[in-house]
């Protein structure tokens, strides 16, 4: 009769961990795209069952409900975000450099996570409404604090124009950015770091033929 050792057991269980932690991660992006294109209150759980080809009951073997599901993907999204920009703010040498690198980031958060951003701005009523999604208000609220000292030490030290508001800047860049997860191609010609380029030059030189 085979035995099966301690260090047999353990390997075991470190496939057996590892292989449900691919099964999440791939379940999370099934659903992620799901609520970004169909809409969050749209999907059901037996339709991410239906699109993963398992049944529903399997499903909750991974997660307790649809509300889970959302959760991980957000508190990923937001925090990942949250690391990236306070990383490029405080590593910046001046405010320009900070700003450039903020909106670098941004595309290519749009080119990595698409379904996550979009779901984010499309759903932004329904988790600013709904207390369990009261930490996606919270780090939003970051997010935009980080921006909004960068455009102030900018107009401060003079890299950016004193007379323009900060916080309607902020709004304009903000939503001139993140909307282009509904047009954006990530096989199309002018990739995310292309765009950031085409998109610095407007901002940084304005429209006007000079």
């Amino acid at each position: 009769m085979a035995t099966t050792t301690k260090g047999d057991a353990g390997a075991a269980r470190k496939r057996g961990n590892a292989t449900g932690s691919a099964r999440r991660a791939q379940l999370l992006a099934i659903a992620a795209e799901m609520f970004a294109s169909r809409g969050y209150t749209q999907t059901t759980v037996r339709d991410i069952a239906d699109e993963a080809g398992i049944l529903s009951g399997s499903l909750y073997h991974h997660f307790s409900s649809k509300d889970e599901m959302l959760t991980e993907i957000l508190q990923e999204f937001m925090g990942s975000l949250l690391r990236e920009f306070r990383s490029i703010a405080e590593g910046a040498d001046s405010p320009r450099t900070a700003l450039d690198g903020l909106v670098r980031s941004s595309f290519e958060i749009i080119h990595r996570t698409p379904h996550a951003v979009a779901l984010y701005q499309n759903e932004a009523n329904f988790l600013g409404s709904t207390p369990e999604f009261a930490f996606v208000t919270k780090a939003s609220r970051e997010v935009e604090r980080i921006w909004l000292d960068v455009l102030r030490a900018g107009a401060e030290s003079g890299d950016f124009r004193p007379e323009l508001d900060p916080t309607t800047t902020y709004r304009f860049i903000r939503d001139g950015v993140w909307s282009t997860v509904r047009w954006y191609n990530p096989r199309g010609r002018l990739q995310h770091g292309s765009l950031a380029d085409q998109y610095l030059a407007m901002l940084d030189g304005g429209l006007l033929s000079r």
